[in-house]
């Protein structure tokens, strides 16, 4: 079992994971307002990819990502639907897990939902009340900031340049500034409420991730991740809220970098988002994870027409070895078989590279040049078990589909292709989309280029 090294956010330090205890991972999940961007994707990504790493390490890893289906924005986004805040947000929810299970990565082994974890939240926020961490005022519920000594420690912010955004709160039912909410009281125009010993309301955003990462992972588990832009206030809340509880809460926090568009935060709020679905329609799932994981997690990731040709270019690269490599995998699954030739042979010392690089810091751009330093030695000279060697790197970084083969479409799914494109034509969408499923359940996948569709193995 290798040794697998994380960067913290909390520390700074480099932390080693305890490969004797199950490696619980708890990664935030979207607030399901509207259809998700691709910058949401890439949290789902990296610890998809990440769980799935450890366990071929040997590693027993959990992957829990929530979904929030309860918030301010979802409200203000379903009114303007003209629908119920619920139903708005199962059917976001819905399009959510269809969007990311066109990625190819599986699910998260528990994917919880801040409705289905009412019970907890206010056991919790009773108990913040008990020990003098959080009191209620006007039906509203707030974390006594000054009660924690330790806030601000994984921000590294000062208390006077703190601003809890979106869930500070009513000011004028706060002890001080600084305070956030837990519970919140119903409000005119919300359709949804739940009963509580301080009065019908609901949930405010931070309390549900202490809950649900402890309900699922336990009060002690290995790595917390999210977007870098939930640094603060929202993992800075959810220790606070933790630990003032007793619970010793994460002991390694990760977090990507944001996917910048023209050099903004890709944000739904700021109306420069790209949608999963388009990007998935556009350029084809092996481009789309190529993309989401050319950049090291941490740091942010441009994205624009030229970044997403360039992975799509990659992409093509793998493909063609794999065409051109044909014999040398031939007898079967590559993957399945035995890798070849010696421990120093370069197939062998390119996979230990490549899976090095995983285990030091999740470092996945240096993994994939090894990727390509291996497909560049097999491409100018004969180089036994390359193939097989290049499709298990592949398949840990969920691009396995590339070493598979490209065989033409036959009649049906031509038929079905030219059907998607006269919906499209017609902007019937809905049946589009319905085509393209489809044509998935028949091992296709549709791949839009300047040149039009084509269809390729999934």
């Amino acid at each position: 079992m290798r040794e697998v090294r994380i960067r913290d956010t909390l520390s700074g330090a480099v932390q080693t994971l305890d490969p004797d205890h199950e490696v619980g991972i708890y990664a935030c999940g979207p607030t399901v307002y509207s259809r998700i961007h691709i910058g949401n994707a890439r949290p789902f990504v990296i610890f998809s990819l990440f769980a799935r790493f450890l366990r071929s390490e040997g590693y027993k890893a959990r992957l829990v990502i929530n979904v929030t289906d309860i918030n301010d924005k979802i409200y203000a986004a379903a009114a303007r639907a003209g629908e119920g805040s619920a139903a708005f947000a199962a059917a976001m929810t819905a399009a959510y897990i269809h969007d990311t299970d066109r990625l190819g990565l599986g699910r998260p082994d528990a994917e919880p939902k801040a409705t289905e974890t009412i019970d907890g939240i206010v056991a919790l926020i009773a108990e913040l009340i008990a020990g003098g961490h959080a009191y209620e005022s006007g039906g509203d519920v707030y974390f006594r900031v000054r009660s924690f000594p330790g806030y601000g420690k994984l921000s590294n912010r000062r208390p006077e340049d703190m601003d809890q955004g979106e869930e500070a709160g009513a000011a004028g039912l706060k002890e001080e500034r600084l305070d956030f909410a837990l519970w919140k009281a119903t409000k005119e125009g919300e359709d949804t409420s739940w009963d509580s010993p301080w009065g019908p309301g609901r949930p405010a955003w931070h309390i549900e991730c202490s809950v649900m990462a402890e309900r699922e992972l336990g009060a002690s588990f290995a790595v917390h991740g999210g977007g870098s832009d939930l640094v603060f206030p929202h993992h800075e809340n959810e220790i606070a809220q933790s630990e003032s509880a007793g619970r010793p809460f994460a002991h390694v926090w990760m977090h990507n970098g944001m996917v910048d568009a023209a050099g903004e935060k890709m944000s739904k709020s700021e109306g420069n988002i790209f949608q999963l679905s388009e990007a998935l329609d556009r350029y084809g799932r092996e481009a789309v994870v190529a993309y989401l994981i050319s950049g090291h997690y941490r740091q942010p990731l441009a994205f624009g027409g030229r970044q997403m040709e360039e992975a799509v270019a990659r992409v093509e690269r793998l493909r063609n070895f794999f065409r051109g490599q044909a014999g040398a995998s031939s007898g079967g699954d590559p993957a399945e078989q035995q890798r070849g030739g010696s421990g120093g042979s370069p197939p062998e010392s390119r996979f230990e590279a490549f899976r090095e690089a995983l285990a030091d810091d999740f470092n996945t751009p240096r993994a994939m040049a090894e990727v390509f330093e291996l497909v560049g030695e097999a491409n100018r000279d004969e180089v036994p078990g390359a193939a097989r060697a290049v499709a298990e790197m592949l398949d840990l970084v969920g691009l396995r589909s590339l070493a598979e083969d490209q065989g033409a479409a036959d009649s049906e799914a031509e038929q079905l292709l030219q059907e998607r494109e006269d919906a499209r034509a017609a902007k019937d969408f809905s049946r589009a989309d319905e085509i393209r499923d489809r044509l998935a359940a028949l091992g296709w996948e549709v791949r839009d280029s300047a040149d039009g569709p084509r269809l390729v193995r999934r």
